[in-house]
This record gives structure tokens, C-alpha cells and sequence, in this order.
């Protein structure tokens, strides 16, 4: 019995220490990020800075990778994720069907940073080619504004090309082996592409769309927690500032982490924007009317208020 007793105890004072040893602010929360490989989230993941940040007010990080936007925006009504971003496309479409989402910040745009690309032995040369051709995009992601304006510029209608929707992995492949005739594509893919097969550039966003990457949350999470998002946005500004002064030095350091090779991101950053801003009238007004031009096309099935999205400064 005494030799009972004296394990019993040791047990005890053992427990106790362990529990003494927890951080006062142990982790008992979890935000959940959804990334990309493009865009400035996945900078904030190879720091590790966030969960610094956020450990003292008792929560600790996940993070999930998406291929594209609409993916993305689909684990944020599964209540998957809390937190994310797209381009201008994909909060369009989800909007339409109905995701309860809110915009809560916005990068500046960074139109160089897609393009429609084509084989470096390609004989279409202006936008005007493009009709009757086989063209792979994601659907409902940033290109498919891009390709909208495009064929636009060229004379094009939408119904004289044919769409071939698929991911971005799956588009190279197509694009590599003649399957298509052009890739709309956004970076990181669009450098990597262009450095591996030559690829040529037949437009960029240039004078055609803003390709604005927006910051997104689950409308409770927003509601529920808007220091912990604020904090999150202030994360992301952050390693902002420290890209746009150096990209090469971001690259190099954060290429290998996130498991991107340093030259082709740095080619990414480079067509990147900085500074995380609260969505203004301005953007909203933009993001409307690529609502209303899917609209109009039958990409989305009904109009959308894209300002009964939007989370206000201070809300």
C-alpha cells in the first residue's frame, strides 16, 4: 500500500509540473488559413510570424493549400477555412451562389501578374487569333475576367472560343502537349511556364483588368473575432513591406520553404503588388462590374450587390 501511495504521488507532482511548464497563453484556438501559390499569404507562412503573433491571445494556426481560388472560396462555405484570398473572379461567383463570405482587405492591382500565354512556336500573335481556338483556364478564377476583356479587345466573342476548364497542373499539361491553344494563367504558374517552355506572352492584364487579390473570411469568423483578422491583415501587410523592398532576398529566403525555386518566384514577386487596404468605393465599384459582365455572359446565374459583401473599416 505505502509503495502505492508513493507512486500515486509521484504521479501527481509530475502532472503538476507539466502543467506549470504550459505557457499561461496555450493555444486553445485555431484559425484556419487557406493559401495559395501565388499572392502574399504564402510569404506569411514561410515566416512563421503569424503564430507568433496570435499565440498570445490563445490561438495557434493551421494552414490549407488550394490550387486555385474557387476551391478556396468552397472550403470557406464548408466552414473549412476561416481565412483566405482570390483574385477578383472567384468572390464573384461565390457571391452568386450564395457563400456567406465577407471581402475584408484587398492588395493594390497587379496587372502583370497573369496572362494568356501561347507555345513560343504558336502562329497566334494578336487577340484577334484567338477565335475558334482551344483555350484552358480555371474556371471561375482570376483569368476568366482576364479572358473575358481580352477576347473583348480582340474582337472576339466569348462563344467563338472554346473553354477548356481545368486546374492549373493539369492545364500545363495540356498547354505542353498541343491539347490547347492558349493557357490563361496567373503567377507563379505563368513564370514557371514561361521559363520551362518559352511560352509567349500574348497579353497581360496590362490596360485590360486590374487582377486585384482579395483578403476573405466566413462571415462569422469576421463577426466573432475581428481583432485576431485584424491582426491577420496586419500580419500579411507586414511581410509585405519587407517584399517590396527586396524581392531577390524574400525569394531566396522563403523559395525553398515554400517550395517554390528562388528565380521563379522572385520573376512572381516582381509582377506582385503590396500593402493590404480596406476595400474603398472605388474597388468595389470594379469588382461590380465584373459581377455584371459574368452576369451578362450567363457565367453567373443571377445579379449580384457585391458592397452586401464587404466588411467596413471598424466593423
Amino acid at each position: 500500500m505505502f509503495s502505492l501511495q508513493r507512486t500515486m504521488a509521484g504521479l501527481i507532482a509530475v502532472g503538476l509540473a507539466a502543467a506549470c511548464a504550459v505557457p499561461a497563453y496555450a493555444a486553445d484556438k485555431v484559425v484556419t488559413i487557406g493559401y495559395q501559390k501565388y499572392g502574399n499569404v504564402i510569404l506569411l507562412k514561410g515566416t512563421g510570424e503569424l503564430e507568433k503573433k496570435l499565440a498570445p491571445l490563445g490561438y495557434r494556426v493551421a494552414w490549407k493549400e488550394f490550387p486555385s481560388g474557387p476551391p478556396l472560396l468552397e472550403a470557406l462555405n464548408a466552414g473549412a477555412i476561416d481565412f483566405g484570398h482570390a483574385g477578383e473572379a472567384p468572390p464573384v461567383f461565390a457571391q452568386a451562389a450564395g457563400i456567406p463570405f465577407v471581402y475584408v482587405g484587398h492588395e493594390p492591382p497587379a496587372p502583370k501578374g497573369e496572362a494568356i500565354l501561347v507555345p513560343k512556336d504558336s502562329p497566334i500573335r494578336t487577340l484577334a487569333d484567338l477565335k475558334g481556338k482551344k483555350i484552358a483556364l480555371n474556371k471561375g478564377a482570376n483569368v476568366h475576367y482576364l479572358l473575358v476583356k481580352a477576347l473583348e479587345k480582340g474582337g472576339v466573342t466569348y462563344s467563338e472560343i472554346e473553354p477548356v476548364f481545368l486546374a492549373p497542373a493539369d492545364a500545363r499539361a495540356a498547354f505542353e502537349r498541343g491539347a490547347v491553344d492558349a493557357w490563361a494563367i496567373w503567377d507563379p504558374y505563368q513564370a514557371a511556364a514561361e521559363a520551362a517552355t518559352g511560352a509567349h506572352e500574348l497579353t497581360d492584364g496590362t490596360g485590360l483588368v486590374a487582377n486585384t487579390q482579395f483578403y476573405l473570411a466566413t462571415k462569422s469568423f469576421a463577426d466573432a473575432n475581428p481583432q485576431v483578422l485584424d491582426i491577420v491583415l496586419a500580419a500579411i501587410d507586414a511581410v509585405d513591406q519587407r517584399a517590396a523592398k527586396d524581392t531577390k532576398k524574400i525569394a531566396d529566403e522563403l523559395g525553398p520553404i515554400i517550395g517554390i525555386p528562388a528565380p521563379i518566384l522572385e520573376v512572381a514577386l516582381n509582377r506582385q503588388s503590396y500593402g493590404v487596404r480596406p476595400l474603398d468605393n472605388n474597388v468595389v465599384a470594379e469588382q461590380q462590374r465584373i459581377a455584371d459582365t459574368f452576369h451578362a455572359l450567363g457565367l453567373i446565374p443571377n445579379a449580384i450587390v457585391v458592397s452586401q459583401a464587404v466588411r467596413r473599416s471598424g466593423s
